[in-house]
């Protein structure tokens, strides 16, 4: 296993300079710059500040000095946001994104194989099919949809909630960023978990568990779900990634001040450094969490070995 990971870290490098290499070339093809402002500058002004960042360099210079900055963590200046650089913001909004994604991550799994569970034990029943229906209107509402709805519902006519703001993180202010992020996740989880247990409860070996006369509770919880939860488990690298690392829209219309916002001002206004700093971030986590998500496959099923 040690060397396994050890493989996928090693491997993890030339793909993040891949990633980052696309990325830096890719956002200089797209027209404008982070100087073009809508009123535009003296051209004086302009050629001082472009002199300044080095962006009047030759384009594999700037991508050297880019890359040697960035292997010693250093992501540069904000163009648009001069009074910080690009870790500094991170360091502000990271973890408030960090916050909402991993408790919104976390509800969405608990909830997810919870009602994915109930559906696949009433299949054709009921219980299924309001499951089915949840399910269904959750992976289907778009959360700019959803988040205004939460906001009219619970926080205009109810009162029961702040309508935006982080509020210092007071647990109030995050309920409808949370709730917004997760019910689309746990609609896929439900559907997900359904899926899986219906097939897990129609194995060989759950069939003798159950002719052994073990309960239910014992047949489900310690036979079914460890064979079940496997599709969840590789659900949750890339999940992870996209929570973590905040929600544009959600982030956007509950005032967050997470990272979110920061990548669409930064791809707007061509801010260089701050767009790619976000890939790079993005990247970062889904390396590290599909690493993670092969790591569970070891540990929750057996028959799966990296040696």
């Amino acid at each position: 296993m040690l060397l396994y990971v050890l493989r996928r870290l090693l491997t993890a490098i030339p793909t993040l300079f891949v990633i980052v290499t696309l990325a830096f070339f890719l956002i200089r093809v797209a027209p404008g710059g982070p100087f073009n402002q809508e009123r535009g500058l003296s051209p004086e002004i302009k050629a001082n500040l472009e002199a300044e960042y080095g962006l009047n360099d030759p384009l594999w210079l700037q991508y050297g000095h880019y890359l040697k900055n960035l292997s010693h963590g250093d992501f540069g200046p904000s163009y648009n946001l001069p009074d910080f650089t690009v870790g500094e913001l991170f360091a502000r909004g990271l973890p408030i994104s960090i916050q909402l994604g991993a408790s919104a991550l976390v509800l969405a799994l608990l909830l997810g194989c919870l009602l994915g569970t109930v559906a696949a034990l009433n299949q054709n029943r009921w219980g299924d099919y309001a499951v089915i229906a949840l399910a269904t209107a959750g992976s289907t509402i778009p959360t700019f949809v959803i988040a205004p709805i939460i906001q009219l519902v619970f926080g205009l006519s109810w009162k029961l909630l702040p309508v935006g703001g982080w509020g210092g993180g007071a647990m109030l202010n995050k309920i409808g960023p949370v709730l917004t992020l997760a019910l689309p996740q746990i609609a896929i989880v439900a559907r997900l978990m359904r899926g899986s247990m219906i097939e897990a409860l129609r194995s060989h070996h759950i069939r003798t568990a159950r002719a052994l006369g073990l309960s239910d509770w014992s047949v489900v919880v310690r036979h079914a779900l460890r064979g079940a939860i496997l599709p969840i488990v590789s659900f949750t690298g890339p999940a992870a990634a996209a929570l973590l690392t905040g929600s544009i829209i959600v982030e956007t219309i509950f005032a967050i001040p997470g990272v979110g916002r920061y990548f669409v001002d930064a791809a707007l206004n061509r801010d260089y450094t701050l767009v790619m700093g976000t890939v790079v971030v993005i990247a970062i986590f889904t390396i590290v969490f599909n690493l993670i998500v092969d790591i569970m496959y070891a540990v929750v099923d057996p028959r799966v070995r990296y040696d």
